[in-house]
């Protein structure tokens, strides 16, 4: 839903951007008017948050400022430094688009995605050992499960971090997108990275807990929910840029969904410890995400 939240933001920036006539309303329908109108709407969503004691006329200083020294090749060198994850989806690029079939049943994750589930897993270590009788303060109870743990993990990140460019793409309407150097192999790779996330993104990961005797018809059921959830996401992005009717149950099945991950966890712990799956424990334990989802959306809009 993170997507969906900066679309919607962006969104309302521009709406207002409209009735403050800071739009050009003669190419409104283009591709590029649209690139155009989201570039802008970030800008001013950048300049609108707290930094420090600056306020609104200091910034609009900085920027009158500074912005004439700026030149292409600072940009071009700002990006090569900063945008890692551009750099990660080159190189994951030319290795996929480079690689042969067999590795399309392969469950592989990047470094991105690991780091991006570490938080995760440390929230899941912190709040759900107990319901496992399990002692967060002794290393050997999270190591000696936590290569498995992270792998999964990690894994359903890089599938979301996949969804996430899908998004990113609606919302930039591909074949307006500017053209970069990987372009052509990234468009390679991510069309066949969206045929496997809209068919079957989950075999790779189950053919490798099957072959560690750790899948079950649970765990399966939990990656088809994890599937309806990225559907619905994208659905919910498309009609927010789109502006049509966004329906009120799809939301509300989304956030049951969202912590589909949690759960995956939470049965292949059970399965790692040869315990028995307590219902009652894992039916408290959607409540609770549910409850934590709601909150953490009511907390983002009363901060906005």
């Amino acid at each position: 839903m993170e997507e969906l939240k900066k679309l919607e933001e962006a969104q309302r920036m521009i709406t207002l951007m409209e009735s403050h006539a800071l739009l050009s309303s003669s190419s409104s329908s283009s591709s590029s008017s649209s690139s155009n109108n989201r570039f802008l709407a970030n800008l001013f969503l950048l300049l609108i948050q707290q930094c420090g004691d600056l306020d609104f006329k200091d910034k609009l200083s900085l920027i009158n400022q500074h912005l004439p020294k700026i030149s292409d090749s600072f940009l071009e060198e700002a990006s090569l430094l900063f945008n890692r994850k551009e750099a990660v989806l080159q190189t994951e690029s030319k290795f996929i688009a480079n690689s042969n079939g067999d590795l399309e049943d392969m469950a592989l994750v990047g470094l991105d995605a690991m780091q991006r589930a570490n938080s995760t897993l440390e929230d899941f270590c912190r709040s759900y050992f107990m319901f496992h009788e399990m002692d967060i303060n002794k290393p050997r109870s999270i190591f000696k499960y936590l290569p498995l743990l992270s792998f999964t993990e990690s894994y359903i990140y890089q599938m979301d971090s996949l969804n996430e460019k899908i998004v990113n793409m609606q919302s930039n309407r591909v074949g307006a997108i500017e053209r970069k150097p990987h372009m052509e192999v990234s468009e390679r790779w991510i069309g066949k990275s969206i045929d496997m996330l809209k068919n079957d993104p989950f075999r790779p990961l189950s053919n490798q807990l099957q072959h560690n005797g750790l899948l079950t018809e649970r765990i399966n059921e939990e990656f088809r929910f994890g599937e309806e959830y990225w559907d619905l996401e994208r659905k919910l992005c498309s009609a927010l840029m789109n502006q049509t009717e966004i329906l009120v149950e799809d939301v509300m099945r989304a956030i049951h969904l969202k912590s589909f991950d949690y759960r995956v966890l939470n049965l292949l712990l059970y399965q790692l410890r040869g315990e028995k799956v307590n219902d009652v424990h894992m039916e408290f334990l959607s409540i609770s995400e549910f409850l934590v989802e709601v909150s953490d959306d009511l907390m983002i809009s009363y901060l906005k």
